[in-house]
């Protein structure tokens, strides 16, 4: 059993006390990010009957507008689930430490506050001027790990979105000489969690939109986000860009992220490239799906009848 629901339910779902000069824009953002929440979480099963979800809560746009549509959906879901609101305190100076407990304590769900100086370790080992990245986050995944087996937690919640999900495929590609992205679900590394992200269908700048208009107690990142040199800062931005020149272009990213004709890549691990023979059978996936230029903007039945007719 899953969290699908029809959009009566999922209408429901979402209402929640607010100005009557609402404009409809944000109802129609409210709206969408539901949907797009309860989709992701249907298409992967993220959340079963019986889950006890732990929200990973930074203090950022992304992990509070996650916790806040889980909430609402908790709310009309046809299963029963809990939520728990996890943060790692790394000891930031000047973090507000006051700030998400009394946040956490408005809405009426149960928290975690972890304290681990985790900072200290950061700084002392990353020399100055280095990205913290790497070691940062496998010191929080570690923490949130045994944070998670502590109280129980089946199901890990982070905040990526389309973007960050996007950019990693970037990243992997250009530096790392992959094709690997940040999947919506997945076992951690150490055999004993499920993380899931049920953002992944919501674009950045929509999350953007619905924090301002939420009014969440925003806490910045003085560890990492601050680092304007991070490559993936500077692929954010170019993918940004692009979608400016040309909208949809990421949204097309991330679909195709769905869609992997594995006869058309290069992975001898994942298609037969050795054993393959003709067999005089049309092959739907052979030549002719290669040849296909959608730029070109003919429809596929059109050229494939095209070719047929040569």
């Amino acid at each position: 059993m899953n969290i699908a629901m029809n959009n009566e339910t999922l209408d429901a779902a979402i209402e929640q006390p607010v100005d009557k000069k609402m404009s409809v824009d944000i109802n129609k953002l409210s709206k969408r990010l539901h949907r797009q929440v309860g989709q992701a979480i249907a298409d992967f099963n993220m959340i079963e009957d019986g889950d006890k979800v732990m929200v990973c809560l930074s203090g950022g746009k992304d992990s509070y507008s996650l916790l806040d549509i889980l909430i609402n959906l908790k709310q009309r879901a046809p299963i029963k689930f809990d939520i728990v609101a996890v943060n790692l305190d790394q000891k930031q100076p000047g973090f507000p430490e006051h700030v998400l407990p009394a946040y956490l304590k408005s809405r009426g769900v149960d928290f975690h506050i972890e304290e681990q100086d985790t900072y200290s370790i950061v700084k002392r080992l990353i020399p100055e001027g280095k990205t913290t990245c790497s070691l940062c986050s496998r010191l929080r995944r570690g923490n949130l790990y045994r944070v998670a087996e502590q109280l129980g937690a089946t199901k890990i919640a982070l905040g990526h979105h389309r973007d960050d999900i996007v950019v990693t495929l970037l990243l992997n590609m250009f530096f790392g000489s992959r094709m690997k992205g940040m999947p919506p679900k997945l076992v951690s590394d150490d055999g004993k969690n499920v993380v899931i992200r049920p953002l992944a269908y919501v674009a950045e700048s929509d999350l953007v939109r619905w924090a301002a208009h939420r009014e969440f107690p925003i806490i910045p990142c003085n560890l990492c986000g601050s680092q304007e040199n991070l490559q993936r800062v500077q692929v954010k931005a170019m993918i940004h860009e692009w979608e400016k020149k040309y909208p949809g272009r990421v949204d097309n990213m991330f679909t195709a992220m769905g869609n992997i004709v594995t006869s058309h890549m290069m992975d001898t691990k994942l298609f037969p490239f050795k054993t393959i023979k003709a067999t005089g059978t049309p092959e739907a996936d052979g030549d002719i799906a290669f040849d296909e230029d959608e730029s070109c903007g003919e429809p596929k039945a059109q050229t494939i009848q095209l070719i047929r007719d040569l």
